[in-house]
């Protein structure tokens, strides 16, 4: 409440601002007035009748005055009547004596008088004959493009029946825009010498008659001497609002008559590559190939994507200018010791900035332009090139009220390339920051959540945005960067609702609340995403127990070798020789199952030593240890060895090559500790000499077998 009482106040204090400044002035009589001018004014076939007359005022009266418009005859007479004057445009007051009022070739005496209430004011009295105030109309000019330039013109004179006066001369060019007056004397035409090349001038003329002198006559020009166009032409590039994300147009500003020397017929464009091709566009203006021009410039509608740098020359009928070449500006980080000053009304926009510490070498000039947000390429849109020692730029121009403008600074080196340096946003006049359109939550937790905002598109904003405020339930009110597009609000409570706005802050004032409300996570919905951890953890452990007992075992089902080391040849086994052809299946990744459905076990007869027995025959039934072995025939044996030489294509002695292969090609497939123990066994026990490896690692000894019976 206390904002708008305040802009309340303000608003009465700007609309009696005015009021304020005129009753500052102190009161008094009318200011000193200017003396009248009066004519009877002539058209080109005839003159009026009546008087005018006509009175600059000094300044415009703060108060109001009454004018009127005094006259009497030569003589001293009384004032025969008074009329007031009328304000015809500005300070310019103006009143008529009628026919009736005055007579011919006598004098009249004329004067203006100011009253208010603080008193009055006359001006300085003018004394004249009414025969010699005839006002004859302009002059007509004529003249032809042939040297030496000579202008004609007629004064109406003799059509009104007025006796021929002088006439005057002057002019000026477009340059300069200031007038040269030559002297007066001249009868009906005028020769202009000395003409410069490539210029072009304006003239005006007046004359005399009986009386009074005419007004000027319209502005006459005269082209330049046509040659080839010199100079060079001002290219620029307009890529909407910086940084751009849309490509980038072409434009150049229209050569000065000065330097067209001629009408200019068109202009040659060529494109540049990164790719190091170029392409060339050349459009007349007739044609307008590619091209739309208006007063001042033209643009090339054509995309400059992929291009590099571009040229651009204006031709007349006598040549071409030089080629104006213009690297594409690339975007650079803004430099913290620089900023844009902006100050901008409806018709002016001065930029100034800061100098940097140091001036470069490399460093050529500086670019200003200006672009309003949201316009078309190539519309209200402006640039100028200063010299790198300048720090300011002006702009005239019809700036949009309520519309943004963005003011970009550049810098061209010496060796052509462009550099984006930093960019402003101005307005002519503003308004208080609309609502926010966009306000969401997108991230809630227990303690905090993340707000995020967008203003809205830059053209679309009626006013600078200094900062957004923040608050949060009337308790905290926070100040936020108008670059950021997100905050993130602390130290909540969980499981409890808040409420939250938001709003713009300009130069006028702050905008309207955007407001939404939330609430905050509880705290126990966070309290299994512990559980969610250890489960994988526990199926991890499992996995690696259930891998370590397979490996401990030395067998596992359906895994690759690489994880069933130590597992020896089965080849090597006497139990499973009738296996051999199925071990070699290709599918060698497979391992032993570990449960075999029918075993084939080697049939074990217990024999009880008699103390008669031979020695012959104990020791083809015992060994060094003293265990009772298998009772098998010589020729059993034999035969067996016989089936196994057929097999296996072994040609030595029977009990030998059992002996030896078995203890070889096992020791082969076990580790070091494995192999170590092996040796011990070989060394203590002639019998287990006989048996492969195989059956000594895997099957029960006799004792065992002794031990369960």
């Amino acid at each position: 409440m206390a904002t708008l009482k305040t802009g309340w106040l303000l608003s009465i204090l700007l609309v009696n601002l005015p009021n304020c400044i005129a009753l500052a002035v102190p009161p008094g009589p009318p200011a000193t007035l200017s003396t009248p001018e009066c004519y009877i004014p002539c058209d080109e076939k005839k003159c009026f009748v009546d008087i005018h007359c006509t009175l600059d005022q000094r300044q415009e009266p703060q108060i109001p005055t009454n004018y009127s418009l005094h006259w009497e005859p030569g003589n001293n007479s009384v004032v025969l009547s008074t009329r007031e004057l009328h304000v015809i445009s500005g300070t310019r007051l103006t009143g008529l004596i009628h026919r009736e009022h005055f007579i011919y070739h006598g004098g009249l005496r004329v004067w203006v008088q100011a009253m208010n209430r603080h008193g009055s004011a006359k001006s300085e009295e003018v004394e004249f004959d009414t025969a010699n105030i005839f006002k004859p109309p302009p002059p007509k000019v004529s003249y032809s493009h042939q040297e030496p330039f000579e202008i004609h013109w007629n004064s109406f004179c003799d059509q009104l029946d007025l006796n021929m006066g002088s006439c005057a001369v002057r002019h000026r060019t477009e340059a300069d825009q200031v007038w040269v007056e030559e002297e007066e004397g001249f009868y009906g035409s005028y020769t202009f010498e000395n003409r410069r090349p490539c210029t072009a001038y304006e003239f005006q003329v007046c004359c005399a008659c009986t009386g009074l002198t005419s007004d000027w006559s319209d502005i006459e020009r005269i082209l330049a001497i046509e040659t080839t166009p010199v100079g060079k032409l001002d290219v620029w590039v307009d890529c909407g609002i910086y940084p751009p994300i849309f490509d980038c147009f072409l434009t150049w500003k229209k050569l000065p008559v000065s330097q067209a020397c001629g009408v200019i017929l068109g202009y040659e464009v060529r494109l540049f590559y990164k790719n190091g091709t170029s392409a060339v566009v050349n459009g007349s203006i007739a044609e307008r190939y590619g091209m739309l021009c208006d007063e001042v410039q033209c643009h090339f509608n054509s995309s400059l994507k992929d291009a590099s740098s571009v040229s651009v020359s204006a031709y007349n009928a006598h040549g071409a200018t030089v080629p104006s070449y213009l690297t594409l500006p690339v975007p650079g980080k803004e430099k913290n010791e620089q900023a844009l000053h902006l100050k901008m009304n409806e018709e002016n926009l001065t930029v100034s900035w800061n100098l940097p510490s140091q001036l470069s070498d490399t460093l050529k000039e500086y670019v200003v332009q200006y672009k309003q947000a949201g316009s078309p390429l190539g519309q209200a849109f402006d640039w100028v090139k200063v010299n790198k020692s300048q720090t300011a730029a002006f702009f005239k121009g019809q700036f949009k009220n309520y519309k943004p403008y963005q003011v970009s600074l550049f810098e061209v080196l010496h060796n052509g390339k462009v550099h984006y340096l930093l960019s402003a946003i101005g307005y002519s006049l503003q308004r208080i920051p609309s609502k926010l359109p966009s306000f969401a939550v997108p991230f809630i937790a227990t303690t905090h959540v993340n707000l995020r905002w967008d203003p809205g598109p830059l053209s679309k904003q009626d006013g600078l945005i200094l900062y957004y405020q923040i608050g949060l339930d009337g308790q905290n009110v926070y100040n936020v960067s108008a670059s950021h597009r997100n905050f993130t609000l602390q130290h909540l409570s969980p499981g409890q609702k808040y409420g939250v706005w938001i709003r713009a802050v300009s130069a006028i004032g702050t905008g309207e609340n955007a407001t939404l409300t939330f609430e905050t996570k509880h705290g126990e919905e966070f309290a299994n995403y512990p559980v969610l951890w250890v489960i994988p953890c526990l199926f991890g452990i499992c996995f690696l127990i259930g891998l370590s007992a397979c490996r401990g075992n030395k067998v596992c089902s359906m895994v690759p070798l690489f994880y069933c080391d130590k597992v020896p040849d089965p080849r090597n086994s006497h139990i499973f020789r009738e296996m051999k052809q199925q071990i070699n299946d290709p599918l060698t990744w497979i391992c032993i199952p570990i449960h075999e459905p029918h075993p084939k076990i080697s049939l074990l007869e217990v024999v009880e030593i008699q103390p008669g027995a031979s020695k012959s025959s104990l020791e083809e039934t015992s060994d060094t240890d003293g265990l009772i072995r298998p009772v098998v025939g010589e020729g059993s044996s034999q035969m067996d060895c016989q089936d196994d030489q057929m097999k296996d294509g072994i040609t030595k002695e029977c009990p030998r090559t059992n002996h030896k292969y078995g203890r070889e090609a096992y020791s082969k497939m076990v580790d070091s500790d494995e192999e170590r123990d092996e040796e011990d066994c070989w060394n203590s026990s002639e019998e287990e000499q006989g048996t492969s490896g195989y059956e000594k690692h895997f099957m029960p000894t006799v004792s065992e077998i002794l031990a369960v019976l």
